[in-house]
């Protein structure tokens, strides 16, 4: 469908139009929608950010100054929050212009297409984004208009689309509910909210099943929900469409097989087609979202398999944002302003963590904290500590019994062993109190849909400021001489061998034991994190790369191949296991053999223990030579060194420098060198061509995790484009653009299948570099 010719709005060809509050989250989509359709579009915020400025200007929408309507405008619009006196709308009236509101421009401009409306109390938005996003995904191009905009800058927040479906998020908050007829209504689920204008639930109800009854196609209601399904059995009118349900027993069914680590599994029943689907994201709540996003996608006529469509979805704004993640501290900042949103949010949180769950709450408008002040106490009293902020009134005027010190009131009568922070007028107290009192391991919950974002991030700068890498960088290039590279924000993803992964904050490749010295102790000086990283293997570097120095032994002075008296070896921690097999057939050195294509260095097989073909790597060592991580060189007799299966203790606390290594025997060249080829063909017909990182997981004792994995049928089991291998399944391949995600979402797959299958729990053998495994499994 093309959308050259703008559809006429409220009876009257429209070119030009002027969006009052064109920077929020409800008019800032409608305006780039509507410049999609064709309309030349103006707008004006006085509270503009500069992520929505980006995707207005992208789209084509012209910002002017505030209070000045353009000449060329022919309609007004304005959000919810713009008061009657606004100079624009004053401006606009004496002018003749029409003036709506966001709402009844919405129905009106989407009235020529088929509307699947996502309406609710919580969730809209993010179910719309899931919708929007499994329709991308799955090539089906509906128009969207989205209440938010995506984590993703490269998706816009509407499009115009090109067939004749169009998703929109529609808002009960203001009465404009009443112009929309959808195609489709989806109601995530209803709670009594805005107060301001439904005076109590009979309004609420009364207006939402007038929606349902002018719906043409099928209401879609979420089965736990008791009010939605009143109001369904309550509809009235001439729309006959159909009635249905989803969640664990709807008529669209979807059950939660795992949820770990930001990814869902849903297995999927009733009238979906029977099997998987992945979904990148958390929690109950967002389980049943993505499951009302399918059911509405298949009613929309979307055939594609739903196992993808949303493995790759990239989240909203403001819906369970995390903005800083340690060991030590986690903070999110979320959009949750009723009470149910508050309960589900913080259940969700106290899965997440073995430590306190802090909640620092700004309430939304006066009204609705002197209807649900109670609530709002019962809904936070789960919290292990509670701060509150003064209500952020949206254009409310102070309303009696509706004050935070109302909220505070009720928590201190609900929950008196609570500690609970307030003192009126004084957030910047609160917050101050909140940053003495943290502890290590707390997660902070900053909750509420005010300016709370903006004073999450700003508490974070206080407890938490940010590395300043740049200097840190600078401080090491002093260090050492003009050889030695130290670089900022490289990536790590070519110096692997799957090719994935982030930048390194800051990477060097020292040319000497003196540079390397001098790196590791100005590092300490510094309270920086180092890492080594050899060739590559062995390893899955994270998607948001590595807050840490890693260290890389390239250079040439790394590379020693040096014969030693009585047929042993010096070989720098830089060398190529390839090349030591080779330099080692030439010398007549046998016992080598096995390390043939481990595409490593010698440095990464002391670390691991490498092993392959029967052999080891301390097979063959006499003594290593490291250096710890405050600069002193150190040698170790192999009897000396704790090594087992995949792991070397002392490595982990030092970086190996070289080793001296002892061959099995002496041999003629030609014969290794036909015991290298052998070896050679038996792994190129049991392991994988493609880009992987090796065997992902540990042998348990007495078996094969390949046989395991296999055996439970996952060969050809992918996420994204991370497979596990049709011809080793002990090995996941990067397909083309796989993510460390996709990889770690494989991972956990595979465990939770072989565990349920063969009763056996595997454990990954290569590392997460930068991070532990038990952090995400």
């Amino acid at each position: 469908m093309s959308a050259a010719q703008p559809p006429k709005l409220f009876g009257k060809t429209v070119t030009a139009l002027h969006c009052v509050g064109v920077g929020g989250m409800g008019l800032g989509p409608l305006a780039v929608y509507l410049a999609g359709r064709g309309f030349v579009v103006s707008g004006e915020d006085d509270a503009m950010t500069e992520p929505m400025r980006a995707q207005l200007v992208a789209a084509g929408v012209t910002i002017t100054p505030l209070g000045g309507v353009p000449a060329a405008a022919e309609l007004v619009v304005c959000s919810s929050a713009i008061a009657p006196l606004h100079p624009a709308a004053v401006a606009a009236k004496e002018r003749g212009l029409q003036v709506v509101r966001r709402g009844e421009l919405l129905a009106e401009a989407t009235r020529d297409r088929k509307l699947v409306a996502i309406c609710g109390s919580h969730g809209k938005t993010s179910t719309t984004a899931m919708l929007v996003t499994a329709l991308r995904a799955a090539g089906f191009p509906a128009g969207y208009v989205l209440g938010g905009l995506f984590n993703d800058e490269a998706m816009p927040p509407a499009s115009a689309g090109s067939n004749d479906w169009v998703v929109a998020e529609i808002d009960e908050s203001d009465g404009t509910i009443r112009y929309f007829s959808p195609e489709i209504t989806v109601a995530v689920n209803l709670d009594w909210d805005h107060p301001d204008h439904y005076r109590n639930q009979a309004d609420l109800e009364a207006e939402f099943g007038a929606l349902f009854g002018r719906t043409r196609q099928a209401v879609l209601v979420n089965e736990t929900c008791g009010l939605s399904a009143r109001v369904v059995a309550g509809t009235k009118g001439e729309a006959t469409g159909a009635r249905l349900t989803f969640g664990r027993s709807g008529d669209y069914r979807a059950e939660v097989v795992h949820d770990r680590d930001g990814r869902i599994e849903l297995a999927l029943g009733g009238r979906f087609p029977d099997g998987n689907a992945e979904v990148r994201a958390m929690g109950e709540f967002n389980a049943a979202n993505a499951t009302a996003a399918f059911a509405a996608a298949q009613l929309m006529g979307v055939t594609r398999p739903f196992g993808k469509l949303l493995a790759a979805y990239p989240g909203v704004r403001r819906r369970q944002a995390v903005l800083h993640a340690t060991p030590g501290l986690t903070v999110i900042e979320d959009y949750a302003h009723h009470p149910a949103e508050i309960r589900a949010l913080l259940g969700s949180l106290r899965q997440r963590t073995d430590g306190r769950v802090v909640v620092v709450f700004q309430p939304h408008r006066f009204s609705r904290t002197a209807q649900f002040k109670v609530e709002f106490a019962a809904a936070l009293a789960p919290g292990d500590a509670v701060y509150l902020l003064d209500v952020y009134g949206a254009g409310e005027a102070p309303l009696a019994g509706g004050t935070t010190d109302d909220v505070y009131v009720e928590l201190a009568r609900i929950a008196p062993a609570l500690t609970v922070v307030y003192r009126a007028g004084d957030g910047a107290g609160v917050l101050r109190t909140l940053a003495e009192d943290r502890r290590a391991g707390d997660l902070v919950a900053f909750v509420g849909a005010g300016d709370i974002d903006g004073m999450a991030r700003e508490w974070l700068q206080l407890v938490a400021p940010a590395r300043d890498w740049d200097r840190a960088a600078e401080a090491l290039r002093g260090a050492v001489s003009a050889a030695t590279k130290v670089k900022r924000e490289e990536s790590l993803a070519k110096k692997t061998t799957i090719g994935i992964g982030g930048a390194a904050r800051i990477y060097a490749e020292p040319a000497s034991v003196k540079d390397l010295q001098a790196l590791v102790r100005a590092a300490k000086s510094l309270a920086l994190p180092v890492i080594t990283l050899g060739r590559g293997s062995n390893l899955i570097v994270p998607d948001e790369g590595v807050d840490a120095l890693v260290v890389s032994l390239r250079q040439p002075a790394w590379e020693i191949f040096e014969p030693r008296g009585a047929g042993r070896v010096w070989v720098g921690a830089g060398l190529r296991l390839k090349n030591l097999c080779g330099l080692a057939a030439k010398a007549g050195l046998t016992g080598f053999e096995f390390l043939e294509g481990i595409p490593g260095n010698v440095g990464g097989a002391l670390r691991m223990n490498a092993g392959a073909m029967g052999g080891w790597m301390f097979d063959v060592v006499e003594e290593v030579q490291a250096m710890t991580f405050e600069g002193e060189i150190r040698t170790f007799k192999k009897a000396e060194m704790h090594v087992d299966y995949r792991h070397c203790a002392e490595l982990h606390e030092a970086i190996a420098l070289g080793a001296l290594l002892r061959p099995a025997s002496q041999a003629e060249a030609g014969e290794i060198a036909r015991q290298i080829d052998a070896y050679k063909e038996k792994r190129q017909k049991s392991q994988p061509r493609e880009p992987s990182a090796g065997c992902i997981f540990k042998n348990p004792t007495g078996d094969s995790a390949g046989r395991l994995i296999d055996a439970s049928g996952l060969k050809g089991e992918r996420v994204g484009d991370a497979e596990v291998s049709g011809v080793h399944a002990n090995f996941i391949v990067n397909r083309g653009d796989a993510s460390a995600a996709d990889v770690i979402a494989l991972v956990r797959r595979v465990r939770a299948r072989v565990a349920q299958v063969q009763g056996v729990q595997l454990e990954p053998e290569v590392l997460l570099y930068g991070k532990n495994w038990k952090d995400v499994l």
